[in-house]
């Protein structure tokens, strides 16, 4: 297999424009979105070897920059199931994005050889992109890549991440997932969710004529934006979408679950009518977060990922008693999991809770350890996962005679909501409307909703900082091990406040220390953030001003 026509064809249009090196992570590559053209016309290469390793296998590729500011992007790759890339790759796809020009085809070369593909031309990829303004101009370089190396291409447009994830699923299952099409994708959330508003046989499903059906939606001017209104036709009068921030605006700014959750306020120009039923989506509508005014105290109150995870176990674990079967329910989550929804999870819910680092790949891989597992990062992404086995035995389940009738009853729902449920990856639309469903099964509003525990307060902060791997964690990320004498001086810091807990951890994608700290009050939250960011700037070699105190 030779090279040639791909190193040339990426010298003459999509050569390095830059020598500042690049690394892919968690979400892949993520800069300057006029830094990319290279990199993502690289990855269409790659993606074609990827397929041919995984005998012909569609694997995707997905360019956005979720909940970056407008003018950054990335890309990103997707296995056949619809999972991210494994680790092995995240290293390929880091060294092809940076070796020379010159040296590109022989790089490639070395990198077929290594893996023993003889032919990339029964490779396919599937790609898609959102609605940043660099992303037309993306795409064209990533079909060049794909095409130059010789392999089959489809390209399906505007789409949000999760649905790209979706139909490369569908696609390498031969449709048993669903129909691999953005048509196919709606059919299948859209005809779950309507069953299951109309499965009245169980007391987990009311008459729903005292349930609010109007849920009002920022989707951060991002691809959601113009997917909601399909959404909204197929459900009809079941769910009434208010939308705003619709894709008219600058992507992301000031709007959308990331500008949510860190700012706990809001989006820009939006005001709240106490007791309404807000979430925001991000840019790729792979997050969502709620939040609402409280009627009686007119605060806000922000329900996050931690909210959602708890509300979806806890109506996952009542189904599963029902069934009578032995399925095997668990949650995951990261350092940032508020404290006090762990607490709730083990003491009230009595759910198995699993701490992994930051990262959906990191909580997918373990959430596939439980029949059922329920992962969401308190960022507002996640999903839950059934195991092949669990789904075999609710199927047989619901046709067991030997099952008195309410259990096949809850077996029968419980397939239905997990039809509602996009397994591959954190989905804001499906997750949006598995809510829905649960709140309005539960005859809920968000007041009783938010009621079930009381979030510690918290604050997140960000340190520039000279490198960011001066950092280095343990304990799933909840303790720093360098540089020397950090964690015993957060400890210390930490000790001085009830309820307090607080931990550093570099970012992924720029070079930042992240700092999150709780306490029993917002004030002391904010004060025990301070503190800690003061300790890294000077012990991790902060850049520009000092952190500022609370005002």
């Amino acid at each position: 297999m030779d090279f040639v026509d791909v190193q040339v064809a990426g010298e003459k249009k999509y050569a390095k424009q830059d020598d500042i090196p690049i690394q892919y992570g968690t979400a892949g590559f993520r800069t300057k979105g006029n830094r990319l053209k290279h990199v993502i016309y690289r990855m269409g290469v790659l993606a074609a070897i990827r397929s041919a390793c995984k005998n012909g296998a569609t694997i995707g590729v997905m360019i956005t920059a979720s909940h970056n500011p407008e003018e950054d992007n990335g890309v990103k790759l997707v296995d056949p199931m619809g999972e991210m890339l494994g680790p092995e790759w995240e290293k390929y796809a880091t060294e092809i994005a940076n070796v020379p020009d010159k040296e590109l085809g022989s790089a490639l070369q070395a990198l077929v050889k290594a893996l023993g593909v003889a032919s990339l031309s029964k490779s396919r990829v599937a790609f898609a992109r959102d609605t940043r303004p660099s992303s037309p101009a993306l795409a064209e370089a990533l079909e060049a890549g794909i095409k130059t190396a010789g392999a089959q291409c489809q390209n399906f447009g505007l789409l949000t991440t999760p649905q790209l994830h979706y139909i490369v699923r569908c696609i390498n299952t031969n449709g048993e997932y669903g129909k691999p099409t953005e048509d196919g994708y709606f059919e299948k959330l859209t005809g779950a969710f309507i069953k299951l508003r109309n499965m009245r046989k169980t007391k987990k499903m009311k008459t729903l004529e005292s349930y609010n059906a109007c849920l009002y939606l920022d989707a951060a001017n991002g691809v959601g934006g113009g997917k909601v209104p399909v959404l909204q036709a197929k459900l009809g009068e079941l769910l009434k979408i208010n939308l705003v921030n619709d894709g008219s605006g600058k992507l992301n700014h000031d709007c959308g679950a990331d500008f949510v959750k860190v700012q706990q306020k809001p989006p820009a120009g939006v005001s709240l009518a106490p007791g309404q039923r807000w979430a925001s989506f991000d840019g790729d509508a792979d997050r969502i977060v709620y939040y609402f005014l409280g009627v009686t105290d007119k605060k806000f109150h922000l329900l996050d990922g931690d909210k959602i995870a708890t509300l979806v176990a806890g109506y996952l674990k009542d189904l599963v008693q029902e069934t009578g079967l032995s399925v095997n329910l668990g949650i995951v989550q990261t350092a940032y999991a508020n404290g006090s929804s762990t607490s709730y999870i083990t003491d009230t819910l009595k759910v198995p809770v699993a701490c992994v680092p930051t990262g959906v790949k990191h909580l997918h891989h373990k959430a596939q350890e439980f029949d059922i597992g329920v992962y969401f990062e308190a960022n507002g992404h996640g999903t839950a996962l059934v195991s092949d086995s669990s789904y075999a035995l609710l199927q047989k389940s619901v046709k067991d005679t030997k099952l008195i009738e309410k259990q096949r009853e809850a077996c029968d729902l419980l397939l239905c909501v997990i039809d509602l449920i996009n397994q591959t990856v954190g989905d804001a639309i499906s997750d949006m409307l598995l809510v829905e469903m649960i709140l309005a099964g539960l005859d809920w509003d968000v007041e009783q909703w938010n009621k079930a525990y009381t979030d510690l307060p918290n604050r997140q902060l960000k340190v520039k900082v000279k490198d960011r791997s001066v950092i280095q964690t343990i304990d799933a990320e909840r303790k720093a091990s360098t540089p020397p004498g950090l964690q015993n001086a957060i400890d210390d810091l930490v000790a001085q406040y009830t309820r307090g807990r607080s931990f550093v951890r570099p970012s992924g994608t720029e070079d930042v220390v992240r700092v999150y700290a709780e306490a029993d009050s917002p004030t002391a939250a904010d004060k025990l953030a301070y503190e800690v960011a003061v300790l890294v700037y000077k012990m991790a070699g902060g850049v520009g001003e000092e952190p500022k105190a609370p005002e």
